[in-house]
């Protein structure tokens, strides 16, 4: 799984923060465990500097990665329903098929790979909105994929 970097991660709880709302979100990811205090969690920058401190940037298996992960399902399933799901799971495995079972881009799949990603990311956006589709690719990503999808963000 790729990680999110540090602005990205900001959006990402930006997005979460349109979804839930800061009070609502600060108190589920409170709930989970993720931080033990809510004091200084004032704004959705500061909500963002505390749990990628706390998650290592996701990189951690801490409460505060759980927390986010947690909600950011409950945001997705919120947003795309079962039928949407099962659509992203069908689309998913055109992507995972360019792969090798190292999880590298397979030669000559490039095209494909490219095509899959453009398939799998409309039908995301249609559901969570442009930002919320970019952020759940590059999070779910491998990082030959997760590289893909940043340099389609940057054209």
């Amino acid at each position: 799984m790729a990680l999110l970097t540090h602005p990205e991660f900001n959006s990402a709880v930006d997005v979460l923060c349109e979804h839930f709302t800061l009070p609502r979100l600060r108190d589920r990811l409170a709930s989970l465990g993720a931080f033990t205090s809510r004091r200084g969690l004032n704004t959705p920058a500061e909500l963002a500097e505390r749990l990628f401190r706390l998650s290592g940037g996701l990189r951690l298996q801490v409460r505060a990665t759980y927390g986010f992960s947690m909600v950011w399902g409950e945001m997705l399933s919120a947003r795309l329903g079962e039928d949407g799901e099962k659509k992203l799971e069908d689309l998913a495995d055109k992507v995972n098929a360019c792969l090798d079972d190292k999880e590298k881009l397979i030669a000559g799949k490039e095209a494909d790979l490219e095509a899959a990603l453009a398939e799998y990311h409309q039908a995301l956006a249609a559901a969570v909105g442009e930002q919320a589709a970019r952020l759940d690719m590059t999070l779910k990503a491998v990082a030959d994929v997760a590289e893909r999808v940043r340099s389609l963000q940057a054209s």
